[in-house]
């Protein structure tokens, strides 16, 4: 979904320029090129921004709004890991970073705009300057914005996939207006189709919603997460998210985001040491553990292999406590961002969550004994 021009920040000024950068997307992916050349016909028409209140898939009520309660005297407990939640925008997209600091965060994931609606959010430069003093002030980073969940790339239907082009397109745009360093994105829904056509739909379909915009000049990176394995749904293995970065990799900055509930219930074994030794490694030899950058930690209302995404508190269900500390103390993952996506059933549930992941994390000094 294409912002208006008033809305641009200066310094990205490529995304006027989207044609020249096109046609050398289009000549980058050889093996896809039909699709990515029918994909810029697709994507070619704008339509007209529209305002409409940013609502969130959380009710403000339901999390006992922590704005609504006297402020932080006394920064928060912080760790030797990046820790966070995704935290609501309603009000305006910089609440989201006041909110994760007085969680007791430092980082966040947040949405740029309705998570189940097509029409773009307005966002305005005083809404990103705020958000950028917000986080310069916390020292919350990164920052990560989770795309709507009505978009797919992969999708066989021609008005969907135009829609949902559209819609990612202004998800980079206001990504890059937040100076965000992350954008996640679930590869999509390769029904009416076969997998392999879909994975490499999905590539073709980012990569022509990027086109036009420096997103590593920006610091932006893309990142593709693992699905829980549902019949059509793609990145239900690390097989084929490691696919669609192979796809993209000269293309634009792409990496990749584990959810730990996906994982569990696709069929990988987080629980047992060995197990989760194995998962690891498995990951490492696909995807790659240092591409990792965001680790999506919720615990699984479902047991393992049942395909079925549904999200518990840490420590609360089939995954249980243990596997968490054993991820958040791994070295090689001590780059990464830990983000809780977990249900807030009581007011509350978020803060608990968070403090949960940091209570796992050992000292510095014991992470040096081993």
């Amino acid at each position: 979904m294409l912002m208006s021009a008033r809305l641009r920040p200066p310094d990205l000024g490529l995304m006027q320029r989207r044609d020249i950068t096109h046609q050398r997307s289009v000549r980058s992916i050889s093996a896809s090129s039909h699709l990515i050349l029918w994909l810029n016909k697709l994507s070619r028409s704008r339509i007209l921004s529209a305002r409409y209140t940013l609502s969130v898939a959380r009710s403000i009520a339901q999390e006992q709004d922590i704005l609504k309660l006297p402020a932080r005297k006394i920064p928060p407990r912080l760790t030797s890991r990046r820790i966070g939640i995704h935290t609501s925008s309603a009000g305006g997209a910089q609440n989201a970073a006041e909110r994760a600091y007085r969680l007791g965060c430092n980082t966040f994931q947040m949405f740029s705009s309705s998570p189940r609606q097509w029409a773009p959010y307005d966002l305005g430069r005083p809404q990103c300057d705020e958000m950028k003093r917000l986080r310069e002030k916390y020292g919350l980073k990164p920052l990560v914005i989770h795309t709507n969940y009505l978009v797919n790339l992969a999708s066989m239907n021609e008005l969907f996939l135009k829609k949902s082009i559209e819609a990612f397109r202004g998800e980079i745009e206001r990504a890059l207006m937040l100076c965000a360093e992350y954008l996640v994105l679930h590869p999509g829904s390769f029904r009416g189709s076969d997998r392999e056509q879909g994975l490499m739909r999905t590539a073709a379909a980012i990569a022509v919603s990027a086109q036009g915009l420096d997103l590593a000049k920006a610091g932006l990176t893309i990142l593709i997460e693992n699905t829980a394995g549902s019949e059509y749904s793609l990145g239900g293995s690390f097989e084929q998210v490691a696919e669609v970065l192979d796809y993209l990799r000269h293309l634009v900055p792409v990496a990749a985001c584990i959810d730990t509930c996906h994982t569990h219930v696709a069929g990988y074994d987080l629980v047992s040491p060995q197990g989760m030794q194995d998962t690891l490694k498995h990951l490492d030899q696909t995807v790659g553990l240092k591409h990792v950058r965001v680790w999506h930690c919720n615990d699984a209302k479902a047991a393992c292999g049942s395909k079925l995404d549904r999200h518990q508190h840490i420590g609360k269900g089939s995954i249980g406590m243990e596997p968490f500390r054993r991820l958040l103390n791994d070295s090689r993952l001590a780059r990464a961002a830990f983000i809780a996506e977990t249900p807030i059933e009581q007011p509350g549930d978020d803060g608990r969550n968070v403090a949960a992941l940091k209570r796992l994390v050992r000292k510095k000094s014991e992470l040096a004994l081993g």
